[in-house]
């Protein structure tokens, strides 16, 4: 997959605004080296956002670090949560496109003006980018890929770790939804359908996710019940590394993060549809997870084999436990009130 910027990628059509969430002093030298990052884009934000989630030590550090180069460090004023945090960026953002960055990831070259351009079709709403795993100490047997020495390479469980995973598109195209440690959308969709779900998504440590997935779905439901024909694109010429932890690539994370993440899609199948929250599973099931098993077992990696196996039994089984009546709480949708990125919570189907 390649990094280079988009041939024809002059100069953005709109502004951004570039936002990272933070939450721990334990990502202190992640944090700087993402903001750094943004910092040296050949292409500058109008304004860089870091939102500190409910962390007073964090909030002061990160004021004298950044505040004197022009970075605006504001505490999350919502729910505690990274929805929470990405809503109070959402809110103060004045770009016509609001980007997200995750506090440990690091943009590279070209990044912000590879992840604007598509924007010059007004019909598009969202356009993400892709996102390389940065290992502790190579590719572990428990997160395999087709090519291990590749550092670029995807493995077919990379979501896990919040990466770009084998089956996702390899150029630009359209697609469901966006990832969340790299991506961007325009303003006015937070105006149309409301914020970030804060009943979902991460609060800490805690691996539940599909925020974004919910949003993305939700705004596309909204435009086109409008007549409209919203596109989300995938630019993989828009790069970032992802720093995996030591403590995520290991069994016992790959099971919790995969029984959360079907946990997750339950909770977003009940809020917009198991059609829409569904679509793009069919074929990673059925094609991309055996083939990675048989090429696992063919080279004799039966640890990475069934590791493939038992991270798609346990995100099943947690998808059919929270599909279960009482197994969840319901999720406060978020609603626009027509001011710029704020919300209401209202119960959702």
């Amino acid at each position: 997959m390649s990094s280079a910027v988009p041939a024809g990628a002059g100069e953005p059509t709109v502004t951004a605004s570039v936002v990272v969430c933070v939450y721990t002093e334990k990502r202190w030298f992640d944090i700087v080296g993402a903001v750094r990052s943004v910092a040296a884009q050949d292409v500058r934000p109008v304004e860089t956002i870091v939102v500190v989630d409910h962390n007073d030590a964090l909030l002061a550090r990160a004021d004298k670090e950044f505040g004197p180069d022009g970075v605006r460090v504001l505490p999350n004023r919502h729910t505690r949560g990274l929805s929470g945090a990405r809503n109070t960026a959402v809110a103060e953002a004045t770009g016509e496109v609001v980007v997200f960055l995750d506090d440990d990831a690091a943009a590279r070259p070209g990044w912000l003006r590879a992840l604007l351009a598509p924007y010059a079709d007004p019909s598009v709403i969202g356009v993400g980018g892709i996102a390389h795993p940065k290992w502790p100490d190579g590719r572990p047997r428990t997160l395999p890929g087709s090519a291990p020495a590749d550092p670029d390479a995807t493995g077919e469980l990379d979501w896990v770790v919040g990466c770009t995973y084998t089956g996702q598109p390899t150029e630009q195209a359209e697609m469901r939804n966006l990832m969340g440690c790299n991506m961007s959308l325009r303003a006015e969709v937070f105006k149309k359908v409301g914020g970030f779900a804060e009943d979902m998504g991460r609060i800490g440590k805690n691996p539940l996710g599909c925020e974004e997935t919910e949003l993305c779905i939700r705004a596309r439901q909204a435009y086109t019940r409008e007549g409209g024909q919203p596109k989300i694109i995938f630019e993989p010429a828009a790069a970032v590394d992802h720093r995996v932890s030591d403590d995520r690539v290991h069994w016992r994370y790959l099971l919790r993060r995969g029984w959360a993440e079907g946990l997750s899609k339950a909770a977003v199948s009940r809020a917009v549809g198991t059609g829409d929250s569904l679509s793009a599973e069919s074929s990673y099931t059925m094609k991309i997870l055996p083939a990675g098993v048989v090429r696992e077992v063919r080279e004799r990696n039966p640890v990475s084999a069934a590791a493939i196996v038992a991270c798609f039994g346990v995100t099943a089984a947690g998808y059919l436990r929270g599909r279960l009546p009482g197994a969840t709480s319901e999720v406060r949708m978020p609603v626009a009130d027509g001011a710029h990125g704020t919300t209401a919570p209202r119960t959702g189907a």
